[in-house]
């Protein structure tokens, strides 16, 4: 039962990984040059009836369209950040103290593990985060 129990863990684990992995391909766009498909505020995609483009703060005001794709780029990894976050959390309390990663001694509800994680691996993660928001 043990063993059905490891290779279900296993199994999931690496299901989550391939289908997370799918969130962060690139779309495949075709690409054109003409004038009907300029790119404007109107036409973004996620400008719905009836609100249109939604920017309560005006952060769109004064932005010309690079910056504006910026915008929507970094609003779409943020979200893709947010749900992979939502996955560990939930993999965190299914896997509590049953898995090889700091020898098991990691246990208690998710939101009290990372506090847990030795001083070294914080410093690692953190350094990492940060090297991958400078690219």
């Amino acid at each position: 039962n043990i063993i059905t129990s490891t290779t279900n863990m296993k199994l999931t684990i690496i299901a989550s990984v391939a289908a997370s992995a799918a969130a962060f391909a690139p779309a495949q766009q075709a690409r054109s040059s003409t004038a009907m498909n300029s790119f404007t505020v109107d036409n973004m995609p996620g400008a719905l009836p009836p609100m249109g483009f939604f920017d309560p703060l005006g952060f769109a005001t004064d932005a010309d369209e690079a910056t504006l794709r910026k915008y929507r780029e970094a609003e779409v990894t943020h979200g893709r950040v947010a749900m992979l976050a939502a996955v560990g959390f939930l993999v965190g309390e299914k896997v509590e103290g049953s898995t090889f990663l700091f020898d098991s001694q990691i246990t208690g509800s998710a939101i009290d593990q990372f506090s847990q994680v030795p001083v070294g691996y914080t410093l690692l993660l953190v350094g990492a985060i940060g090297f991958a928001e400078l690219q």
